[in-house]
């Protein structure tokens, strides 16, 4: 083969590989701006979530199917107000992060304290490291009916001041229907629940006090669930019963190594 010819193959397989390359660099520095979570911000963690994304939710707003024992049971929460549009922009898998209308540092302080006093008043929760992201303060239940990783109930992101939970399926629906959240992208039930719970929301940051009160609302009705409302204040008398026996589905926990959200 002459050096011609091989310069021309050089230079197509340049033409081929260059694109793909860039492609995977500022995909990766998009993945790096993301900021700190459960997924360590290497090459190896980058190409994992690569992966993910092949069996992400296309449409994330709508709600999953309700697993047989929990179908046509009522959630914690009746209604919520919907939602002023436009949803925010979201990004990413481990870490999940919301990009536009992040909360305030004064709206977050409220949301942080507030969901703080929840574990220190609550006989069944307590405060601790967000179990899912590996860093941050999460809620968890001392004695879950619903499993997650560890009993954890939620966390919140001081980046962007979001929120990830677990909801019952009637309640997931109201937040999502509502426009106060959107399923986590790999909250697809089944073999991903090593991952996340089948009900995993990413609840949007509030962006003034009024949707602080209501993203507590959706916190309390993860509490609710994830606890089975046992040893909980503040939860409305018809709603003591979330579905979940403790005895059986807690046992099972979600894998611990595997949770980074």
């Amino acid at each position: 083969m002459g050096s011609i010819a091989k310069l021309g193959i050089a230079f197509i397989a340049i033409a081929i590989t260059l694109p793909f390359l860039l492609y995977i660099y500022y995909d990766y520095l998009a993945f790096i701006s993301l900021g700190p979570g459960g997924t360590p911000p290497t090459l190896a963690g980058f190409l994992r979530v690569e992966v993910l994304g092949f069996f992400a939710l296309r449409n994330p707003y709508t709600a999953a199917e309700a697993p047989e024992r929990l179908k046509g049971q009522p959630g914690y929460l009746d209604s919520l107000q919907k939602r002023l549009p436009p949803r925010p922009h979201t990004r990413g898998i481990a870490p999940h992060r919301q990009i536009t209308q992040k909360a305030s540092k004064a709206d977050f302080d409220r949301l942080a304290s507030a969901i703080k006093r929840m574990g220190a008043s609550n006989a069944n929760l307590l405060i601790g490291t967000s179990c899912f992201e590996k860093h941050g303060t999460g809620l968890f239940s001392i004695s879950p009916a619903k499993r997650t990783c560890k009993g954890e109930i939620c966390h919140a992101h001081p980046s962007d001041g979001s929120l990830h939970l677990t909801l019952h399926p009637a309640d997931a629906q109201t937040v999502l229907e509502a426009g106060w959240g959107e399923r986590h992208p790999i909250a697809r039930g089944g073999w991903f629940e090593r991952f996340v719970p089948g009900g995993f929301i990413m609840c949007y940051a509030p962006r003034n006090e009024g949707e602080v009160e209501t993203v507590l609302r959706i916190v309390r009705a993860a509490a609710w669930f994830v606890s089975g409302g046992d040893g909980v204040v503040d939860f409305r008398e018809d709603r003591r019963d979330s579905g979940y026996c403790s005895a059986t589905d807690a046992s099972e926990g979600v894998s611990v190594s595997a949770s980074n959200h």
